[in-house]
Order: structure tokens, then C-alpha cells, then sequence
């Protein structure tokens, strides 16, 4: 990485006494460079920034051939990073059928149109229920989707990603019925006789999925490059893909190699046979001109809140005996992370509940006690719901939390039932995260969220909802910054890369990723953040998105 680095700056150096490409003149530039944090102009030759400052230096950068560009006063933002999410996946779901949110009726509704327009026996997919929102707040049930799709087996992922709903004939396919055991790790949910209820979560959603037939080659392609466009339409540049496999990778690599994809990806890869092969190659990074990385290994200690599987210390307030579902014992972690840690690569670990992230904790201490690495940046994903000691002990260790705002927003209604009025303090507790010494990556975890990095800049900043609940913020206490909030989505996630020396901020030297915005992120009222439009993407040069040509 270190070498990639410095003949970057050599080509910088080189690129800085000749003119540049494109100049972009009279913004409203927010670099996130503490030497320089605002600047007008911007001058681009071909990946790089060469020049970053006020109108009249960048005159000298205008040639015969340079393209000059009037931002005519717009803001300008750093290209912003999704820290954490589910790139192949979000693809995919934009392909599927969207239940995102939706109230329970309109959701059957939408399956039962799927049913009569698909022959019988095909699986009928969707993501993004959340039984939260419903009158009730209960799950739903088999006999809800058999009745609206009783010739075609049914799955929809919970938005949480950690549950799904089938119907009968899904449960057939998959051979669950009353004497299945609940796989380690996972449940089945059952009614009083024994019978399964429609609803799985965690390692036993894998009874389901293993049987619904996998995305041609072509589809995947396809899905990676919805998801590119999707993200690019919101000035998204860089993104975190934490959980993908050999087959996902190779097909990205191909779309890098035909031009088709731009996007910048940083891949976790897959626990398992995945990271088994990916530990024989080693790490890759800069790939494609620093378009993509395969540097990192992702396990999993527990599941969500939502589902009730996020694994925690004390029973759950809303279900008396019920700790939730941990993955792996301390000693098969350990060895996990031991065995990552010796073939070089970054770890991050799935941990939600206080339970997981203490495991978490107590295990990457251990390894790097024994396996000294002085800059392991290792991570911690979504670090939820955390006691104040292991707040301070991450700190300490350096390791990471990958965080995502707007988790708070969409679970205000529902985490305090299942955590109590005094757990509920050590959750969703940004300020207390940055107050101890640590930064925070931040993200959608897409599709369990929208993917708008809008969203989660205004739940960072004002604890509310998008409809402006509760007023005042949710614990307000925990609020960030504008500027941290921003920083958690540019700079700080280019740290949880190893690659903020070539992107985070705007700098002469770094990669001309940035996004063009119809207002004033850090003047604009705060209930606006969420209103923010991109309209222009440009990554490495090449814009790649405007507001009116998509």
C-alpha cells in the first residue's frame, strides 16, 4: 500500500506543472483538510487532484485544452463513503421485490400480484419488512403469504437482513417442520404445538436460502451495476462491500476490467472457504487504479435487535430468558481472527449486542497481545448496543467502530423495549464513542437501510427521524457534529480502509473524487440534511453522475 502511495504522489508531482483536464472554479468547497478546509476551486488531471484553493491559483492550471467548469457557488463535499454494506445484495434487491417499510397489507398485496404473473413453483423474493412499524409490532406468519401465493414458495428478508418470512411452501422445500432443531446460531420461530411459525433468523435463514435457486452470472453483473448507479446518484464514490465471496469478486473484476464499473470498493471477504482461498492469495489492494481492495476478513459474533438475535449480556427486557443467539464460542473466534491476523489481513467482526461486542473485544485483545500489530485498525461492525468499559477499551486498542446512524432513528420506537431504560444508554451512543478517543465509520448498512447518505448525516446530527421525531432528538446527548458527522462518512471511513492518504478529503495529490450538492451542508437548517440532492458525481475525473442524465 505504501509503494502504491508514494508513486502516486510521484505522478502528482509530475501531473502539478502541466494543465489540468478540468478546472472547476467558484465553489463552496468543504475539503475536510484542516490546513485548507474551504476552498473555491479544484483542478483535476486525469485520477488526481492537482490543485485545490482559490479561483485566481487555479488559473494557472487552465490550458488550450482544459475544461473549465462554473459551479456557479455550489457546495462541494468530499466523495462520500458508505463505510458498511451489502454492495452484491443491495444489486440484487433492486431487482427484487421491494418491501421496504411497507405496511403489511400492501406487502401481501404486492405478492400476490408477483404469484399470478409468475408460473407456479417460482420463488417469489423481497427484502425490507419490518414488522416495527405495524400495528401490533408483531411478526407476521406463514399463513399470511400462503393465502396470497399458496402455488409459489415465498421468501422476504426481514430489513434487518437477520430474519425471513416464508410461506408453507417454502418451508417444504427446505424440509422444516416441527422436528427440525434450531441450527446453532439460529431459530426457528414456533407456535405453542411445535410448528414452525414462517419466521427464521440467523444461521437458520440459511435453511431457506440454500435451496432458492442463485443469480446467473449475467444477473449478478447486472446487480453490480444497479447498485453502482444507485449510489453514484447520491454522490456515493467509495463503498464498503462487508461480505462477499471468490464468485462475487471475480465478477467485479471483470466488470473493472471491461470499464463498466468505477465505482471504488473496498471487499470484505466471506468467513470460511472463501477466506480460506482469499488467505492463499493474500491481500490485493489498488487494484484497477485504487478502484478496488480485497484487504479485510468479515465473521459474525451475533445477529440483530430487531430479530431478537443480537446476543446480550442480560436477558432481553421484552422476552425474559432470551439472550439472543452468538455465533461462535471465545475459542473458535479467537482462532478465527488468529488465523486472519497471521495471513495478513484486516479483521471485522458483525457485533450488535453488548454480549458480542465484549467477545469481540476480549478477543482481538487477546490476538494482538500474543501477535503484536501496531497499526491493525481491526473493527468492530455496528458496535450497538456496548457497556462504557468496552467503549473505552476499543478506544484503547485502537480498534474501530463501523457505526450506522440511522439505526438509532429506525429503532427509537423499538430498542428501548428490548433493552430497558438503563441499557438503552450505552446504545447508539455515538458521543461517547468519540469522547473516549475513537473515530466512527459510518454507514447504511444497505439494504437493511436506505442507502442515502443523506439520511444517515441527518440522524448523526439531529437524533431524529425523517419526519422529525421525537422533537429535540432521541438522547440528544449523543448527537454529532456537522463536521464529525461528515468525517465519519469521508475521511474516518477512508481511515477504516488504510486509504485515507488517497481519498477522504480534498487535497492536492489525492484522487478527484468528489459530489457536487444543491445546498449549504453545514448552514443549511438541520431538518434539511436529509433533502440534500447530489447533482454531479465525479470519481477519479470522470463525472459519473448529474442530477439531470442519471
Amino acid at each position: 500500500m505504501l509503494r502504491l502511495i508514494n508513486i502516486a504522489w510521484v505522478e502528482v508531482y509530475m501531473l502539478s506543472n502541466q494543465k489540468a483536464d478540468t478546472v472547476y472554479l467558484n465553489g463552496n468547497i468543504y475539503t475536510l483538510n484542516k490546513d485548507r478546509p474551504e476552498a473555491a476551486a479544484l483542478a483535476v488531471k486525469g485520477q488526481y487532484l492537482i490543485y485545490v484553493g482559490d479561483n485566481q491559483g487555479a488559473q494557472e492550471f487552465i490550458g488550450q485544452d482544459t475544461k473549465v467548469v462554473d459551479l456557479e457557488g455550489k457546495t462541494v463535499l468530499p466523495g462520500l463513503i458508505e463505510g458498511h454494506m451489502h454492495y452484491s445484495r443491495l444489486g440484487q434487491r433492486l431487482l427484487q421485490l421491494d418491501t421496504f417499510w411497507k405496511p403489511k397489507e400492501e406487502i401481501l398485496a404486492a405478492v400476490q400480484a408477483e404469484a399470478r404473473r409468475m408460473p407456479h413453483g417460482r420463488w417469489i423474493l423481497g427484502h425490507g419488512w419490518n414488522q416495527e412499524v405495524w400495528p401490533g409490532n408483531e411478526f407476521p406468519t406463514k399463513e399470511e403469504l400462503d393465502a396470497a401465493a399458496p402455488h409459489n414458495p415465498v421468501a422476504l428478508t426481514r430489513t434487518c437482513g437477520h430474519a425471513v418470512w416464508v410461506n408453507s411452501k417454502a418451508l417444504e422445500l427446505a424440509g422444516i417442520n416441527k422436528d427440525t432443531p434450531n441450527p446453532e446460531g439460529g431459530e426457528i420461530f414456533r407456535d405453542e404445538q411445535g410448528n414452525p411459525t414462517g419466521i427464521l433468523t440467523d444461521t437458520a435463514t440459511v435453511l431457506i436460502t440454500g435451496k432458492i435457486p442463485p443469480f446467473g452470472e449475467e444477473e449478478q453483473k447486472q446487480a453490480l451495476l444497479r447498485a453502482q448507479s444507485e449510489l453514484f446518484s447520491y454522490g456515493i464514490t467509495s463503498a464498503v462491500d462487508a461480505g462477499a465471496g471468490v464468485s462475487d469478486i471475480r465478477l467485479m473484476k471483470e466488470l473493472y476490467q471491461s470499464g463498466d464499473l468505477k465505482i471504488r470498493l473496498y471487499v470484505m471477504v466471506n468467513t470460511g472457504e472463501d477466506a480460506e482461498i482469499y488467505y492463499q492469495k493474500g491481500p490485493e489492494t489498488g487494484l484497477f487504479g485504487n478502484r478496488l481492495a480485497v484487504n479485510c476478513v468479515k465473521f459474525y459474533a451475533d445477529g440483530s435487535l430487531g430479530a431478537r438475535s443480537a446476543w446480550l449480556l442480560s436477558e432481553y427486557s421484552d422476552r425474559p430468558g432470551h439472550f439472543g443467539s452468538p455465533r461462535y464460542t471465545g475459542d473458535i473466534l479467537y482462532q478465527l481472527v488468529k488465523e486472519a491476523r497471521q495471513y495478513g489481513f484486516q479483521v471485522a467482526t458483525h457485533a450488535i449486542g453488548d454480549a458480542a461486542i465484549r467477545q469481540c473485544v476480549d478477543v482481538y485483545e487477546k490476538v494482538l497481545n500474543e501477535l503484536p500489530l501496531a497499526d491493525h485498525r481491526y473493527r468492530i461492525e455496528h458496535f450497538q448496543i456496548a457497556m462504557r468499559e468496552d467503549i473505552q477499551r476499543i478506544a484503547a486498542l485502537g480498534v474501530i467502530p463501523a457505526m450506522q446512524a440511522v439505526f438509532a432513528t429506525s429503532d427509537k420506537n423499538m430498542a428501548e423495549k428490548r433493552l430497558g431504560t438503563e441499557r438503552i444508554k450505552g446504545a447508539y451512543a455515538w458521543r461517547k464513542v468519540i469522547d473516549a478517543g475513537s473515530i466512527i465509520v459510518n454507514s447504511s448498512d444497505a439494504p437493511v437501510e436506505a442507502v442515502n447518505p443523506y439520511y444517515g448525516l441527518h440522524a448523526a446530527v439531529t437524533r431524529t427521524d425523517l419526519e422529525g421525531n421525537p422533537p429535540g432528538g432521541w438522547y440528544p446527548e449523543e448527537a454529532l457534529t456537522r463536521e464529525e458527522a461528515l468525517k465519519s462518512f469521508t475521511i474516518w471511513a477512508a481511515y477504516g480502509q488504510f486509504e485515507e492518504t488517497i481519498k477522504g478529503s480534498l487535497e492536492a495529490g489525492k484522487l478527484a473524487d468528489f459530489v457536487v450538492i444543491d445546498r449549504d451542508y453545514m448552514t443549511c437548517p438541520p431538518e434539511e440534511i436529509k433533502d440534500i440532492t447530489a447533482l454531479m458525481t465525479v470519481v477519479g475525473g470522470e463525472t459519473v453522475f448529474t442530477q439531470t442524465t442519471g
